[in-house]
């Protein structure tokens, strides 16, 4: 599998972002999935959508960027991070 490139967008792309990318570089590597992760801020994504194979975003993002979008709030609330991780991997399996 090519490595995948997956955009963690926040609301400033520093403090929540860094967060949200360590714990998916972590388990994406755990799970044998080479990936290049990018982080921004949600206002960048329309911009920067097209380069990458997955969003994880822990604000709300515009409709319409023809990729999947997955909820990165579990991340910070530790509620659902596994089913979130689960469903990242099978997004860049597809």
């Amino acid at each position: 599998m090519k490595r995948k490139t997956i955009l963690v967008a926040c609301g400033t792309a520093v403090a929540t972002s860094t967060v949200v990318a360590s714990a998916i570089e972590e388990a994406m590597q755990e799970r044998g999935i080479s990936i290049i992760l990018r982080q921004c801020k949600a206002t960048e994504l329309p911009s920067l959508a097209a380069d990458a194979d997955v969003i994880v975003s822990t604000t709300p993002v515009p409709d319409g960027l023809g990729k999947p979008v997955i909820k990165g709030l579990p991340f910070l609330t530790g509620i659902g991070k596994a089913a979130t991780l689960d469903q990242i991997e099978a997004a860049l399996r597809d």
